[in-house]
Parts: structure tokens; sequence; C-alpha cells
């Protein structure tokens, strides 16, 4: 579907978009009528294709996978623009002082911490994303000025919610926001699922100095042949 073939209120409230990755892929887009993973990666430097093009979604615009051959003959992933009739365009489009006001106030209250790994990290680090996904919830009036409805993640945190999301049942069918609302991916610190699996996470990262304490687990998993997870439940069982 070429730039000429979609509504024009379509293009304009895509055009309307001032956030950059989204925006972006918008324009790749709507000049090539598809972006591939390997331009998201080499051409534009983004490491995750998935989490690009859920930017775009996240602002409401329908985009749909199919493949295509990449640079190495091998077939890779490409996006187009999905149906223009299922747009949800958000609120928060082109907003950018209401983000930045946004993530000083979650700041403020829980730091300058990953809501995921609880570890601190830089403030432009951590990227401000939806407790629900605006796939499920949307944006609505009353939660767009509230930021209990909104996390601090870094960026790896939010790859993984992304993956996880993404592959989740209520996802892709049944759309319910009160399932999310007890996940761990969207309030992991009070959850009775993780995508609807029965399931408990603990997600703990190294860094800094403790980064030795992690080789050390590494090597002493490698000598008993277990793997690390397997290895810190058996040390946790020990000792509770």
């Amino acid at each position: 579907m070429t730039k000429s073939d979609l509504p024009r209120d379509f293009v304009e409230k895509c055009m309307a978009v001032t956030a950059k990755r989204p925006r972006t892929i918008i324009d790749h887009i709507l000049k090539h009528g598809h972006i591939t993973t390997e331009e998201l990666k080499e051409k534009y430097g983004y490491k995750h294709p998935p989490r690009a093009a859920r930017d775009v979604k996240e602002q409401g615009i329908p985009l749909e996978m199919f493949r295509v051959v990449g640079s190495d003959g091998r077939k890779i992933a490409a996006y187009r623009f999905g149906d223009p009739a299922k747009a949800r365009f958000s609120k928060l489009s082109g907003r950018t002082a209401f983000a930045k006001a946004l993530k000083a106030k979650l700041i403020e209250l829980h730091g300058i911490r990953c809501a995921i790994y609880l570890e601190e990290f830089e403030p432009s680090s951590l990227q401000i994303d939806h407790r629900i996904p605006f796939e499920i919830a949307g944006d609505d009036v009353a939660s767009m000025n509230d930021p209990r409805a909104y996390v601090l993640l870094c960026g790896s945190a939010n790859r993984a919610k992304s993956w996880s999301c993404e592959h989740c049942v209520n996802w892709h069918e049944l759309r319910n926001p009160e399932i999310c609302r007890r996940c761990y991916w969207a309030f992991p610190e009070d959850y009775d699922h993780v995508a609807m699996r029965q399931a408990r996470r603990v997600d703990i990262m190294w860094t800094g100095e403790e980064v030795s304490v992690y080789d050390r687990l590494k090597k002493r998993t490698m000598e008993l042949q277990k793997n690390i997870p397997e290895y810190i439940k058996e040390i946790i069982e020990k000792h509770i």
C-alpha cells in the first residue's frame, strides 16, 4: 500500500507524530511502503526492531509484519501499515513536554530505578512505558496525567516486556485490561500471573563491582554442570 492509497486523514495523523523513533519508521514506510528489520538495525541503528515497531503501534497506528528477502538472501521480517480503519491514534502523539513532565514525576515517586530490575540507571536510559499496553487499553483522559498508569523501564526490561506481552493470549485474543492489571509486567510489585502463566519472576542484574560475583557464580555452575537459574533456586531453597 503506497502513500497515495492511504486515506488522507490517516496520513495526516501519522505525520502529526513527533516522537523520533516512531516518526522515523512512519516516514520510511510512507516513502517506501515498508521497512525491514535489516533497515531498522543498519540504517537507523535500532537494535531491537520489534520494540521500534511497537513504538509505532503505541501511537495507535496499525502495523503488520510480513517476510522479505534480506541482503544475504535469507528471509527477514518487514513492517507495513495495517488496515487504516483500525487506527487508534494515541492522545500522547507529539506531546514531548508531557513526556518530560511525566518522567520527572515518575522519578520523583520511584527514583531513577527500573521497575523490573530495581536497579538505578541514568535518567536518559529509562523509558516511560504504559503499565497496561496501549494496544490493550489505549489512552483515556483520566489516565493520561496519572503517573500510576505508567512505569519507568530500562531498555533491557522494556524489550523483555514487549516480547512477553506480544506473545500473550490477552494481546492477541482477549484484550482485557483487567488481565493486564494482575500481570507481572504491569505491576511487578503485586501480581498473580506472568503473561497469563502461573509463574513468579525475580529479575536480577549485577552491575559495577557485582559483576565479579556473577562471574564466580557462572564459573561454579559450569563446574557443577548446572544452569544459573537452577543453581540460584537451589541456594534459595536451602536458606528459607
